[in-house]
Parts: structure tokens; C-alpha cells; sequence
């Protein structure tokens, strides 16, 4: 999982891989350290996804390209498309089944 990136990479790694989970945080976001590890857990399950963990503190033109409404957020991307957001981490099982849906819908 890449962390501290800027947005020019974020755009050069989902343009370069077929699938991309990219969950923005703040570390002041008490939400947010609960579902980064939900997704610790699903990126073990999902090794074709390339996952990005970033701080949007350091990255707020990330938050104006993608609409990104709040934290946490994961943007999931399918060969360099922007293809769902995720603001309601439910649970492990939950975000599990996004990201099934993200590479299962590839072979439709």
C-alpha cells in the first residue's frame, strides 16, 4: 500500500493498473483510523487491486478532482476510470463486497 503520494501519481498508478482502491483519510478523523483498518484487512483479500492509503491534509487538490464530499473515502478505479465512491465503511464484509463487484464486473 503506497502512502504520501500526490495526485500526478495517483493518476500514473490507476492509469497503470487495471484496478486501484485509493482511501483518502485525515488522522485527526477518529472514523477514519477505524476504516483504515477494515481496509488493512479487505487489501490482504484482494491482491489483483492496487491499493493507495493517503492523508488528504497533504493532497486537498485530490478532494476537487475526485468531488470528494468527506472522509474517510475510498475512490475505486478501473483502468484509470473513477467507477464508485465509498463514503460508509458498513463493515469488512461490505467493503468486501464493492471491491468483488470492482474486479468481478471486468469479466462481464
Amino acid at each position: 500500500m503506497k502512502k504520501n503520494i500526490s495526485v500526478e501519481q495517483i493518476e500514473e498508478i490507476t492509469k497503470g493498473q487495471k484496478f486501484t482502491a485509493l482511501y483518502l483519510y485525515t488522522p485527526l478523523c477518529g472514523t477514519c483510523m477505524v476504516t483504515g483498518k477494515m481496509v488493512d484487512v479487505t487489501e490482504k483479500l484482494f491482491p489483483q487491486i492496487s491499493f493507495i492509503k493517503a492523508d488528504l491534509n497533504y493532497i486537498p487538490e485530490a478532494a476537487d478532482k475526485y468531488s470528494v464530499e468527506s472522509v474517510p473515502c475510498m475512490l475505486l478505479f478501473r483502468r484509470g476510470s473513477l467507477v464508485n465512491k465509498i463514503y460508509a465503511f458498513q463493515s469488512v464484509p461490505y467493503l468486501h463486497e464493492q471491491l468483488n463487484y470492482l474486479t468481478s464486473a471486468d469479466s462481464i
